[in-house]
């Protein structure tokens, strides 16, 4: 549409009366941003266009939402909002002065945008200008700001608030976002000792203890010290800020952090994690080149006189030039501050095509039937992440040296090369206690919650995440009698143990272990490391084994009795994801990672793990539950049956802590699934990971609330006679329907374990619809107006042969999941591409044995 009006400084303008004439119809919809209100100044709510990006971006002067130049309009069409204040970053070359610099820029322009300045632009050489203006819609009419005397004063005091706005990610409340790092004071001022000191890639220890985690180097001196002790058992002696108060030198990087995207660097003098924007330059004086993450002393590398064996090295391919990879499906995403893992995990899902044609492919729908505030639905948000990475809109390759300096005559264009999931992680981490932090996570419980996210916010038809879905037979055989119990569970990842035992070079092992006891006594440099290698096979005969199912109760005995249980598959699904359980805990309850190698097979074939059932002359144990005893006397009595029957699984416990969960959690999933199993409980976990008390401690009820509190724990019927909502939740996230999850527990008493085997046992249940939870599940979904109705009872699985190929895997450095980064691989158009947050490289020696999580697909019959 043809632009009816245009004012700006210099041209004829409006009359201060007949611009408050043009603006009188619209002054009901303007509104002035209160505490609270989210302000989205700096990204689209559908794209990741900002005002950097050509068109610059939109601001909605009544719901502060944004949008790029594409999609305006849709906004205006859906909600009849005129008012928008358009925001615009220029980016010029400032003009060389007599003397060849660059002249001191003359314009008295304000910066007045929340945004980063690139990191591509000297800011010595280029200047940055903001301006705003109000556009009409639908006829496009632009007033330049400021224009202070001839506009209405409330459309003034809205613009001033709006561009003054905090950003909405910062933090609100005790537990929603922590504050966004503000770049340190001393940062640019730093003055750094020349006094030889360089800094090793690995082995670190405090210059004043013998402590070697929680290691801070101080970026004046060099001097590598521990920090203080935690609750959480990690932390040292206070080295860092006892050297801080005899010298005064105010910032350290934390060791173990540092990435080719930044580091923790903590200010002792402001008393908080700080920005570094000079870190690389600080890093680079001690010898730590943060791209390669490697030791340069007099101009040779440690790779050119030794091989590299540290993981960070290795994984980061560190050391090798790698090809930039840009265009549709190579965009990489910006580090948020240990926001790696989720990078890792997205990169990895949408690779996958079902994912791809779920939420890029149904792209114009989701967005047309968007709710009114579009950064609160899961579904527009997850089309909004697949288009900025397979699109090839954020990575575009450099422009050829001719056309850059036809460019910068006029104005700089800024490449978009990479995307910031800032507001995609805001909304998916929204009340969890973990992720809604600026703390690593573990991939994998990162993994596990976004599939539980996509289960609870259908996209169409077909669920995606159907793909990563199967079926576990569990068999599980009394010791005394022999009889045995066949159980079925949804699962999405396997886990495979690392089997220690079987590694090949155990005497390098022993050997090595000698060498390094040596040299920390006699503080010397570390020897080189030799890591474990351990057989695929091992790692999958430990998987099949049979393992001992604690505190086990035989219905056959109807007593307690040693049990074994074996698991196989009874289903195989379309993407086999394979978890190498690398984390376990040490005898400190500190988590600690298994710096192993594996040899995982590009081609793997499981067809012999299928599952086969109840076998001949085999016998099943008797259906029937645990006696509940309930004593005479509930005040003297009922206090200790219960304390009694409330005996938490601690091996259950470990089990869930070693996938990365918090400990608290799974002792509550534990108790709250009544000891039912490690796999149990992991269901409840996954129904829960939301609640802002996920990571409480457990609360046992007071004696007076024994008998409610007992009976929901054990199954029991409410008064209301509907199953209790916390079972209903677990059966729910297992992949059935709701309908079908309460009326299996209604049909054995609310027993869970009963329940789940009359599910199996009961492929056609009759119908029972019930309108008023139907229609409370269509208001919990965002979309819920182009949803159509699976049709299907039970667990969607699809099942196939048990053959399949590597396509790409996840990997971790670090030694717990509590630190370190990760990176991803994936296998594209023949080869393999690295993904390290926003550099997307061709790899040249991807390390498939140190992965840690691994991605199969399912080979066509």
């Amino acid at each position: 549409m043809q632009r009816a009006a245009l004012f700006r400084a210099g041209d004829a303008q409006m009359a201060a009366g007949d611009l408050g004439e043009l603006l009188v119809p619209y002054m009901p919809t303007i509104r002035v941003p209160k505490s609270g209100d989210r302000v989205y100044k700096t990204e689209c709510a559908f794209s990741y266009d900002s005002p950097d990006s050509e068109g610059g971006l939109y601001v909605c002067m009544n719901t502060f939402l944004g949008f790029g130049r594409e999609h305006m309009e849709r906004h205006y069409r859906k909600t009849g909002q005129c008012v928008y204040l358009h925001l615009k970053r220029h980016v010029r070359q400032k003009v060389p002065g007599a003397s060849g610099g660059a002249l001191p820029k003359r314009r008295n322009a304000k910066l007045f945008l929340d945004l980063e300045i690139s990191s591509d632009l000297n800011s010595d050489d280029f200047e940055y200008e903001d301006e705003a203006k109000l556009v009409l819609f639908p006829d496009h009419y632009e007033i330049s700001l400021p224009n202070i005397e001839e506009l209405p004063a409330l459309v003034t005091i809205a613009c001033d608030a709006l561009l003054s706005a905090k950003s909405p990610y910062r933090k609100q409340e005790p537990d929603s976002w922590e504050e966004e790092l503000q770049a340190s004071k001393h940062a640019k001022t730093l003055v750094q000792l020349d006094n030889g000191v360089r800094i090793p890639p690995s082995g670190w220890k405090c210059c004043r203890c013998d402590l070697r985690e929680n290691l801070w180097l101080n970026l004046t001196d060099g001097s590598v010290l521990c920090g203080k002790w935690f609750f959480d058992g990690s932390g040292g002696n206070g080295h860092a800020t006892e050297h801080y108060r005899e010298t005064g030198y105010p910032l350290a990087v934390k060791l173990g952090t540092i990435t080719p995207d930044g580091a923790d660097v903590y200010s002792f003098d402001e008393e908080e994690p700080v920005l570094d924007p000079h870190i690389a330059k600080h890093l680079a004086h001690f010898g730590i080149d943060m791209l390669q993450m490697q030791v340069t002393e007099n101009g040779l590398r440690d790779n050119d006189i030794k091989p590299r064996v540290s993981e960070w090295e290795v994984i980061q391919e560190a050391g090798v030039k790698l090809k930039p990879m840009y265009g549709p499906g190579y965009t990489g995403m910006k580090n948020l501050g240990n926001s790696c893992y989720l990078n890792a995990v997205m990169q990895a899902i949408f690779s996958i095509p079902e994912f791809q044609r779920a939420y890029v492919g149904n792209l114009p729908r989701i967005f047309d039937y968007s709710p009114l505030d579009p950064t609160q639905d899961f579904n527009t948000q997850m089309a909004k992440l697949g288009h900025g990475l397979l699109s090839g809109q954020y990575s575009k390759p450099p422009m050829k040296s001719e056309l850059i300096e036809q460019v910068m005559k006029e104005e700089h264009k800024l490449q978009h090369n990479g995307i910031s999931p800032r507001m995609f992680k805001a909304f998916i981490s929204k009340g969890h206690p973990e992720f809604s932090s600026n703390r690593q996570q573990d991939a994998q419980e990162f993994f596990l919650h976004l599939i539980n996210l996509v289960e609870r916010n259908p996209v169409g038809s077909e669920n995606p995440s159907d793909v990563f879905r199967f079926l576990v037979e569990e068999r599980t055989q009394c010791c005394q009698s022999r009889k045995v119990r066949y159980t079925e569970r949804v699962d999405y990842i396997m886990q495979l143990p690392v089997a220690m035992e079987a590694a090949t070079n155990k005497d390098e092992l022993i050997a090595y272990e000698l060498k390094r006891r040596e040299a920390e006594a006699a503080r010397r440099p570390l020897p080189e490391l030799v890591r474990a290698k351990i057989p695929f096979s091992a790692c999958l005969q430990a998987f099949s084994e049979p393992s001992n199912v604690e505190d086990f109760w035989s219905s056959a005995l109807q007593a307690k009795s040693a049990g074994v249980k074996t698991s196989r598959f009874a289903s195989f699904p379309e993407y086999l994801v394979v978890q190498i359980k690398k984390f376990t805990f040490g005898l400190d309850w500190i988590p600690k990672k298994l710096d192993v190698s594996i040899d995982m097979p590009d081609f793997l074939d499981i067809s012999h793990l299928r599952a086969r059932g109840l076998q001949p002359g085999e016998e099943e144990l008797p259906d029937i539950a645990p006696p509940i005893v309930i004593p005479d006397d509930p005040k003297d009595h009922m206090a200790n049956h219960f304390v009694e029957s409330l005996d938490i699984d601690e091996s259950s416990v470990m089990q869930l802590a070693e996938m990365g969960f918090p400990l608290e959690a799974c002792r509550k999933a534990v108790y709250y699934t009544g000891n039912l199993g490690a796999e149990v409980a992991f269901n409840w976990i996954i129904a829960h990971m939301e609640e802002p008390d996920f990571a409480e401690p457990l609360v046992i009820p007071a004696f007076g609330e024994v008998a409610s509190s007992g009976a929901a724990a054990l199954g029991a019927v409410g008064l209301d006679n509907q199953p209790p909502e916390e079972m209903v939740a677990i059966i729910i996230s297992m992949g059935f329907q709701r309908n079908l999850a309460i009326q299996a527990l209604k049909a054995t008493n609310n027993n869970l374990e009963r329940a789940l085997e009359w599910i199996f046992s009961h492929p056609d249940p009759e119908e029972e619809s019930d309108p008023a939870l139907d229609t409370m599940d269509m208001e919990n979904n965002a979309n819920a107006n182009i949803l159509s109705e699976t049709g299907s009872e039970g667990p969607r699985i699809k099942d196939g042969p048990g053959r399949y190929e590597l396509f790409g895997f996840i990997s971790h450095m670090g030694t717990s999941t509590m630190s370190g980064h990760y990176v991803c691989h994936l296998r594209k158009e023949g080869r393999w591409v690295i993904y390290n947050d926003l550099r997307v490289c061709a790899s040249e020696r991807p390390p498939k044995d140190l992965g840690y999580i691994y991605f199969y697909h399912r080979i066509p019959s």
